[in-house]
């Protein structure tokens, strides 16, 4: 991230060129952010959780019928909660365990020394996530168009519902790395993304649950999120303003809380 000095002309002496020093911020962040996405996607074992799964998820529910989605194509109900589930795996899982290694094996703390800031760091591995999410979005929505999937609802909806589920996830994520030891942060993330995934309204519907339960499941960013979507892209609903206020609440309380206990070292 910063630039090699040149020494220019015999009767220049301590002159260089160009000048050394930190390049320009957005480019130091961009090229920390190309970095980050090359590192996941080069990730057998990120890319089985981030890509494949919610994939394989996606075709075998759809094709089998072993789980009631209720009215209407199976497809149409489980795209939604897929798109969910990959928006989590990318955001809190991958994410979580990614930066608990490499705070472990110290290389938090050697980026945090270097001329990019903390928290454009942070920021980088945020866009690295966005990038990775929309690759995996294309993906899965070529898989379930294939599938026939009949979309509905406005554009601006799923945009609103995959930012703020990202931010929910993503501060989750970072949380979880800055507090807990490596080994931790790869069992919990992943006993948490199970239980999600069997919880979360995903693949089960909400309603199949006891009505004390559905009140509770209903407040997880990922049942938020997987409804927010299946409410727009399913039903064609308008802006579903109850699952954005809970996705924002969770995004300002996991960011808020990776920002004040997230630990470097």
């Amino acid at each position: 991230m910063t630039q090699a000095p040149t020494s220019v002309g015999r009767g220049a002496a301590g002159t260089y060129a160009p000048a050394p020093g930190a390049a320009p911020l957005p480019r130091m962040i961009a090229a920390q952010a190309a970095l980050e996405t090359k590192m996941l996607l080069r990730n057998g074992e990120q890319l089985l959780l981030t890509v494949v799964i919610p994939a394989l998820l996606l075709v075998l529910f759809s094709a089998v019928d072993i789980v009631d989605t209720g009215k209407g194509e199976a497809v149409d109900f489980l795209t939604p909660g897929v798109l969910a589930l990959a928006v989590m795996s990318t955001a809190f899982t991958g994410q979580a365990i990614a930066t608990g290694f490499e705070r472990r094996y110290g290389v938090l703390k050697r980026l945090g020394a270097s001329p990019l800031p903390r928290w454009g760091l942070m920021t980088a591995k945020t866009l690295s996530v966005l990038v990775t999410e929309v690759l995996q979005i294309v993906l899965l929505t070529v898989i379930a168009f294939a599938l026939g999937w009949s979309p509905h609802g406005n554009p601006v909806s799923v945009l609103l519902l995959l930012v703020l589920g990202t931010a929910a996830f993503s501060g989750l994520g970072l949380l979880m790395a800055g507090t807990l030891k490596a080994e931790a942060t790869l069992a919990a993330a992943n006993l948490v993304f199970l239980l999600l995934l069997l919880g979360g309204g995903v693949i089960v519907p909400l309603d199949k649950f006891p009505d004390a339960a559905q009140t509770l499941l209903g407040l997880l960013p990922i049942s938020a999120l997987s409804d927010g979507l299946r409410d727009v892209l399913q039903h064609g609903a308008g802006i579903p303003w109850g699952d954005l206020g809970i996705l924002a609440v969770w995004a300002v309380l996991g960011l808020g809380a990776a920002g004040r206990f997230f630990r470097w070292e």
